[in-house]
């Protein structure tokens, strides 16, 4: 079968093309500074990049904290919001979820902020399985300490209670 010349041509700049997007598409395990721009809820925000390039919308990588509508959402959002907005932070992106947003280790003046959050009481450890996830001895620590939502034995894990009530509404 021959193909025409022109037919060739095309076959090429789709090719081109699609290598193009996908050098340009988000790439897993990205490192870069970065100053957040908003924070969402207790493990969602945004930040730009200090190399520039467009906001890119993030989750706290290990971590599940309570979603906005749930008892102690405002407050862990407070509190990340107190410690990080308009501050440079270093990202390290392992993956992207369903949602597009980068699954992050952020470190803020060398501190783990998820690791910050769940010491306070504010998210727990996310917990897959029998695993109990990366972040149990803080999420112990602070359940042993009275400290925040972890320490309420009726508190409600977030999965569990977007599977009961859904989404929270938007603001």
């Amino acid at each position: 079968m021959i193909l025409s010349r022109g037919w060739l041509l095309c076959v090429a700049a789709l090719a081109c093309t699609a290598v193009g997007a996908q050098a340009s598409g988000p790439r897993e395990d990205e490192v870069y500074a970065a100053r957040v721009s908003r924070v969402f809820d207790g493990d969602t925000l945004w930040v730009k990049p200090l190399e520039g390039g467009r906001y890119r919308k993030l989750r706290l990588d290990g971590i599940d904290a309570p979603e906005i509508c749930q008892p102690g959402g405002a407050t862990a959002r407070d509190m990340l919001a107190g410690r990080v907005l308009d501050q440079v932070v270093q990202v390290r992106v392992r993956r992207y979820d369903d949602y597009g947003r980068g699954l992050a280790h952020i470190t803020h003046q060398r501190e783990d902020i998820a690791g910050w959050l769940v010491a306070r009481g504010l998210a727990w450890s996310y917990r897959w399985g029998r695993n109990p996830g990366p972040y149990a001895k803080q999420e112990a620590s602070s359940r042993s300490a009275g400290l925040g939502v972890v320490a309420d034995p009726a508190a409600e894990l977030p999965r569990d209670f977007r599977r009961r009530h859904g989404p929270c509404p938007l603001p």
